[in-house]
């Protein structure tokens, strides 16, 4: 993956120029790659190899999962900010179990590897912020999807 700020120095645009936050809008970047555009920043996506694309970049599945990850681990960053843990030396790892047969995933663990000295009392509550990740809760209520097309 490739994340580039558009824009201004911060990687944010200008208030006249801000992208309407409702949408994505996304371009076609040769190949297999596709770029996304989202609230100023441009993200490249490509396929892998035996797929077909360079692999230059992660592909969209890919950028699926790394959201489930950074999730979880902003929700234990913003527990322990609250709480004035140190959380530096932490981080999150997410292992996915896929089907042999049908390859697609069955399990997605979330493992969080808390610093020597996180409070055991907060153990289960650090476990329960990182399940409330808001990509996960998604997954469980989706939204209803329609795609449409236009020509010209």
């Amino acid at each position: 993956m490739m994340l580039v700020p558009s824009g201004r120095d911060d990687g944010r645009r200008d208030t006249e120029d801000e992208m309407d936050e409702k949408n994505v809008q996304v371009t076609f970047a040769g190949g297999y790659k596709v770029q996304a555009e989202y609230k100023g920043f441009k993200i490249l996506t490509d396929q892998p190899t035996h797929s077909g694309g360079e692999g230059s970049a992660l592909s969209p599945f890919d950028l699926f999962l790394v959201s489930l990850a950074t999730c979880a681990g902003y929700f234990v960053v913003a527990f322990c900010r609250e709480r004035n843990i140190p959380i530096d030396d932490g981080g999150v790892t997410l292992e996915v179990s896929r089907n042999p047969e049908t390859k697609r995933i069955e399990k997605i663990g979330i493992k969080l590897a808390l610093p020597a000295g996180f409070p055991e009392k907060y153990k289960n509550a650090v476990i329960k912020a990182a399940d409330s990740c808001t990509v996960k809760a998604y997954i469980h209520h989706p939204p209803a999807f329609e795609i449409t097309a236009q020509i010209g």
